[in-house]
């Protein structure tokens, strides 16, 4: 049946919400698909709708061809699943939990493998019955801090979560190929330039883990790749140890005075006019100090020496210290340690500190892992106003252990050898993993082999963000006037206009209509009376159907004006023709 603008709820906006940060939450608003409820949280209109129903259309049919069944999950789940995989503690407080009225506890579901797995162990019990791949299109909901940029960072959002179940780890390497490629295959379709990247677990867990994402200026991941075909999420990204550098054993460090040195720069200039020298930032060691929440509610402070012309990544700081929560050290921290001096801390203190005792400061201690074996530094002496140089890793500090907390820079090398490494941002629009054993082991899901031997299953687990791919497609197809859909996610195939007073270009916009609906188009029909052609131009701009068929002036003579919007080409044919052409789309 054709649509038509008289019936349809439709509202569009000519200002700007005051909220929106990015051209998609703007022409999304604008255009009359979505509308906010409240922070991260939006009502669907009829407009989005389609659009996102046509969006999960190619990803089902692409589900299928890999060999994927659909089921549907509720999002309100109980609590014991997620506290028996350890979940319900390592969420802290990116969800969101309740209760009922007698007192159970439910959370609104952030993903679903505690589900999919118990459903499994249900309803199989032999290798028979694998292998087997699980999807759902559901909404998920994460209690985001600051939700931001429309549908790119909701606290509720729709999401396809596939998992794969294999009787052994050949298979899941089968299994999460299949989905790989058919992650390639969806963007493909819709048109989505994309980098596969190396990326961080996190709380899913598992082993193998990569992201698919789309470079874009509005992205919040940052992500590094070279020449040599290495790519991963900073978060991901591995330091190239350097080589142990030979020493002097008989040498020991020296402490100077550093009067008012607190920062790296300070410190460097001081260093250069009393130690006769020629130091950087990089010959320096900054010594951070950081908070820890474990998920206990204990507060544990860390210090991490890094490069002092490195910054302290954090991002990368939670990825290390996960699932604890990490903060930079307040004042009162600090006074709850007076061994440590503020802007003078150090591995090594004239007073104390052998080496493989305790740290320094009576603090764990943790290095950068360019801070090889032999490397010499200057750092902080532990004492107020002074500083040591000559400062040797491995002869005069150790560690407890090593962590990727520094940032990443343009030209650190790749550590698969491949070579520089560039930054860019991306928008993360897929992720797939290697979950392993992970929630199996956990939640008792297993097998008879062939040999009537239980083995335990493992699994892996695929996400696509539908409604972020929906932004993401608005933010790269619009102009100035409105969107420009593509064809394969358009509201309609179709968007057909009547202007002006003459009956006669209604008459003509009605036939064509219902001629284009039995051609198998979408078709939307602007059959509003007493509009003026500017604002139903505007409207059929801003809402950003790709192809609009203008009855007009001509209609009397059987003519009528084709319009695409993606090449903003217009050109007057007749009504057959028009019929003819976009039938043949």
């Amino acid at each position: 049946m054709v649509t038509r603008l008289t019936h349809l709820f439709l509202r569009t906006l000519r200002e700007d919400p005051a909220d929106a940060e990015v051209t998609s939450h703007r022409l999304l608003v604008r255009a009359g698909y979505i509308r906010r409820q409240a922070p991260g949280i939006f009502a669907w209109l009829p407009l989005g709708l389609r659009v996102k129903a046509r969006l999960e259309t190619v990803i089902r049919e692409e589900m299928a061809a890999a060999g994927a069944q659909e089921v549907h999950f509720p999002a309100l789940m109980p609590r014991e699943p997620y506290e028996a995989t350890g979940r319900w503690e390592e969420y802290g407080d990116g969800i969101f939990r309740l209760q009922d009225r007698k007192g159970a506890d439910y959370l609104l579901a952030p993903t679903h493998e505690e589900a999919f797995t118990l459903l499994v162990k249900d309803l199989y019990s032999s290798y028979k019955d694998l292998p087997l791949t699980l999807f759902q299109i559901q909404d998920k909901y994460r209690d985001e801090a600051r939700p931001r940029a429309g549908l790119l960072r909701g606290r509720e959002f729709t999401m396809k979560d596939a998992y794969s179940f294999d009787a052994s780890d050949a298979g899941l390497d089968a299994s999460y190929m299949a989905q790989r490629d058919a992650y390639e295959r969806i963007f493909q379709r819709l048109g989505l330039e994309y980098v596969i990247v190396q990326a961080d677990a996190g709380a899913m867990g598992g082993s193998r883990s990569e992201e698919f994402l789309h470079p874009t200026a509005v992205g919040e991941d940052t992500f590094v790749r070279s020449a040599g075909g290495y790519a991963a999420n900073v978060e991901a990204y591995t330091t190239e140890i350097p080589a142990p550098v030979a020493f002097d054993p008989d040498a020991r460090p020296v402490v100077f005075d550093s009067p008012n040195t607190p920062t790296i720069d300070t410190l460097v200039a001081h260093a250069n006019a009393v130690l006769d020298g020629e130091f950087t930032a990089a010959d320096t060691l900054k010594n951070v100090v950081l908070a820890l929440t474990h998920l206990d509610g204990t507060r544990e402070l860390v210090i991490v020496g890094v490069p002092g012309d490195r910054e302290v990544d954090d991002k990368r700081a939670e990825v290390a210290f996960a699932p604890a929560a990490v903060e930079a050290a307040t004042p009162e921290d600090f006074e709850r340690h007076p061994l440590l001096v503020k802007g003078y801390i150090g591995p090594w203190s004239p007073e104390g500190a052998v080496l493989g005792e305790e740290s320094a400061t009576g603090i764990r201690y943790l290095l950068d892992p360019r801070v090889a074996e032999g490397t010499s530094w200057i750092t902080g002496a532990n004492i107020d106003q002074k500083h040591v140089h000559s400062l040797v890793a491995g002869r005069d500090f150790d560690a407890d252990g090593f962590v990727e907390v520094a940032g990443v820079r343009e030209g650190d090398p790749a550590p698969d050898g491949s070579g520089p490494v560039t930054l860019a941002r991306g928008m993360e629009i897929g992720h797939v993993f290697q979950l392993g054993r992970k929630y199996a082991e956990a939640l008792g899901l297993k097998v008879l082999d062939e040999n009537g031997k239980l083995v335990t299953v493992t699994m892996g687990s695929y996400g696509i963000g539908v409604t972020r791919i929906l932004a993401v497609i608005a933010e790269l197809n619009n102009d100035a006037r409105g969107l420009i859909w593509p064809a394969a996610v358009a509201p309609f195939d179709v968007h057909v206009v009547a202007t002006g007073k003459d009956p006669v270009a209604y008459e003509v916009a009605e036939q064509l209509s219902a001629q284009l609906e039995a051609a198998g188009l979408d078709v939307v029909y602007d059959d509003r009376p007493k509009v003026s052609p500017g604002v139903k131009f505007g409207d059929a701009e801003l809402v950003g159907v790709p192809q609009l068929v203008i009855a007009g002036r001509g209609a009397a003579d059987g003519q009528v004006e084709l319009w695409d919007r993606r090449t903003g080409d217009r050109e007057v044919v007749t009504v057959a023709e028009a019929v003819a052409r976009l039938g043949a789309r």
